[in-house]
């Protein structure tokens, strides 16, 4: 049984995960931890609950979601996990946080890459990855089949959808995107964002006016 911890950082107010099972190891997905005093909360709440990091995971390479991913590397000694789609995102973070007039952004480097499909794996935990581009070109959002849990990234918003105008973005992919593989899952999918509140896809099918089921 996994267990979901959020922590919301930057100005972007982007949501970093910490998410366990009863092995106590644990992942970190989109740690998106900017300053100094962000980097010690999140490694403030590992150490308070005796959790194990073994590997960090990017859903996708936004700069929001990247922040703190050296940090993380550095501090657990740990891999660092991204879509395979995702390398040259990645590689546009320091020029992108040039743009928004964003100083200090540190490169990482990724150690291993994930396909767009399988298993991401951890403790006594497997994720089924999906393969659910449009918002970036090669975003994964991983999901527990058991408990009904997506680490949904940018895909998928409580009332709304990732945002589509950014480099290797398509507007019509995510859509098809959408319906085809996340209201795919059980309507009591809780959804897990990259921003903002946690939703579900039955709510979201329903009422979402950018998609409905």
């Amino acid at each position: 049984m996994i267990n979901v911890h959020t922590l919301t950082f930057s100005p972007f107010q982007e949501n970093t995960y910490v998410v366990w099972d009863e092995t106590k190891e644990a992942i970190i997905v989109d740690p998106g931890c900017y300053d100094a005093s962000e980097e010690e909360a999140l490694k403030g709440f590992i150490e308070s609950n005796e959790l194990k990091v073994v590997k960090i995971v990017n859903t996708h390479c936004h700069l929001d979601h990247v922040f703190g991913n050296k940090f993380c590397q550095d501090t657990f000694g740990v891999k660092l996990y991204i879509p395979k789609g995702e390398i040259e995102t990645l590689a546009m973070g320091a020029d992108a946080a040039a743009r928004y007039g964003i100083p200090g952004f540190v490169t990482s480097t990724h150690d291993e890459l994930l396909e767009n499909e399988g298993e991401l794996t951890f403790g006594n935990t497997s994720l089924q990855i999906l393969y659910v581009p449009g918002h970036s070109p090669g975003h994964l959002v991983f999901f527990d089949k058991d408990q009904k849990i997506a680490l949904g990234g940018d895909v998928l918003f409580k009332a709304s959808i990732g945002r589509t105008d950014l480099p290797g973005g398509d507007h019509q992919t995510l859509l098809d995107n959408i319906k085809n593989v996340m209201y795919a899952l059980p309507d009591e999918t809780i959804v897990y964002p990259g921003h903002g509140p946690f939703t579900t896809i039955g709510d979201e099918k329903r009422s979402n006016p950018f998609v409905r089921g």
